[in-house]
């Protein structure tokens, strides 16, 4: 809640280029709304700067806490709002299979999964562990998204004929 990640990644066919990251940080001495208006103002300056094609955002991580779990479900609702009012369609994936994607391993450390996206993305200079988070998200949706694309390709030349 008090750093949420983003990134942004250009897609060319298979190839993957950085373009931008960071974290949207909210003020943890606020209440609740406006910490959440704050993400809100911060995610919609990324979308109005960047205007990316798509959008993907981790599923919540449940864990013991049950009171921070639900504030992490508050701002996840946002990172899901903010490209969907923007007419942005909007991809979710699961931590295991974000992991998956980049490092090859559903339960890879942090800095296993910084490392991977620092290979993927060459030049890259991460801003935070939330941050490179966010990039691997990006790049999962990205591997996902164009495995989808050619699976829909021959279905779709089919019914034009």
């Amino acid at each position: 809640m008090r750093h949420t990640g983003w990134g942004v990644i250009e897609v060319r066919g298979n190839r993957l280029s950085h373009v931008a990251d960071g974290a949207v940080h909210s003020d943890g001495a606020r209440p609740m709304a406006e910490r959440l208006v704050q993400l809100h103002e911060g995610l919609t300056q990324i979308i109005d700067r960047y205007r990316p094609d798509a959008a993907a955002v981790e599923e919540t991580f449940v864990n013991k806490n049950a009171s921070s779990t639900l504030k992490l479900g508050l701002a996840r609702g946002v990172a899901l709002l903010v490209p969907a009012l923007a007419g942005i369609p909007v991809a979710e994936y699961s931590t295991n299979l974000v992991k998956k994607s980049v490092v090859g391993a559903g339960h890879a450390e942090k800095q296993q999964i910084q490392r991977m996206v620092k290979l993927l993305l060459p030049g890259c200079l991460i801003e935070s562990p939330d941050a490179a988070d966010a990039l691997a998200v990006a790049i999962c949706h990205a591997h996902h998204a164009n495995t989808l694309d050619r699976w829909q390709a021959p279905v779709a030349a089919e019914a034009r004929r």
